[in-house]
């Protein structure tokens, strides 16, 4: 008999022995949050799990620096407020131009209602397959949670992509009550699209039906209960936007000042609040070199 449990106990004791240099590599196991002090959180992975860590120090966005989207403001307030007052409120998806606020919209809602219990998650596109998880960590929380993924967009075959309309909506489990999903992409559709699924469509009785591969891509955009689109501003929304900018940082604002910032919207492509704000801080920190 002893000699039948020598191998099992050498086996055993080897095991512990790796066991116990493992955990010498393996990270510690993340504090339980107090929501009461953390505004934010990310969700950081590690290997295949992952786990909530605080947001030291959030960066927020003023309500009064975003300019020129004033529509878009007044409807993600209000559903934020039905959220915070535990109404029904809808997912959001805002899509459309590059630069033009949105993201800094989602964060402005945090600064604009964390007094109210609101709290904010940030996750990666890759990390949105652990939303049961993310779920299952803020349920019963006397907190009212945003999960914020910004430029959000798939590819075929996407893992996350099953995971987030499964969270959205199609899922048994479904989302706790006091969670929404706040996207923003630079595709309405969240996919990419391709000529050749035109011919996918179909006639019927004079009206023209898309094909499987449309109907898929558009089915994740329509789980979103409140769609906010955003375009490139026009000529006297980019200069107020600037304006506002070199203002705020300091500087003056002059004809100079306004003809250089056209120039330079020229040379990066377009008009938005982010190259008003890269021109404000390249105009008022060449002045300040020269003073």
């Amino acid at each position: 008999m002893t000699i039948m449990n020598d191998p099992l106990s050498q086996f055993l004791a080897r095991a512990e022995t790796l066991l116990h240099r493992l955990d010498a590599w393996l990270p510690p196991a993340a504090p339980a949050i107090d929501w009461k002090k953390t505004l934010a959180a990310r969700w950081q992975r590690h290997f295949q799990h992952g786990a909530l860590l605080p947001v030291v120090a959030p960066q927020l966005v003023a309500w009064k620096s975003l300019r020129g989207i004033d529509e878009q403001k007044r409807e993600l307030d209000r559903n934020t407020r039905q959220f915070v007052a535990g109404l029904p409120a809808n997912n959001a998806l805002l899509s459309g131009s590059r630069g033009c606020g949105k993201s800094s919209l989602v964060r402005a809602m945090l600064g604009r209602h964390a007094k109210q219990g609101l709290r904010l998650i940030e996750v990666d596109r890759a990390d949105l397959v652990h939303l049961p998880e993310i779920a299952a960590a803020i349920a019963g929380q006397p907190y009212r949670f945003l999960v914020f993924c910004d430029d959000l967009s798939f590819e075929a075959d996407d893992p996350a992509y099953k995971a987030l309309k499964a969270a959205l909506d199609g899922s048994i489990a479904g989302a706790p009550e006091n969670m929404l999903i706040y996207a923003t992409s630079n595709r309405r559709h969240l996919m990419p699209e391709f000529f050749s699924e035109n011919a996918e469509a179909s006639r019927h009785g004079g009206e023209v039906h898309p094909g499987e591969s449309t109907e898929e891509k558009l089915s994740l955009a329509d789980r979103f209960g409140l769609w906010l689109s955003f375009f490139p501003f026009d000529q006297d929304a980019y200069l107020d936007i600037v304006e506002s900018w070199v203002v705020a940082l300091g500087g003056e604002v002059d004809a100079t000042m306004r003809r250089e910032a056209l120039q330079w919207a020229i040379l990066r492509g377009g008009r938005s609040g982010r190259v008003a704000r890269q021109f404000a801080a390249d105009w008022v920190g060449r002045r300040g070199l020269k003073k």
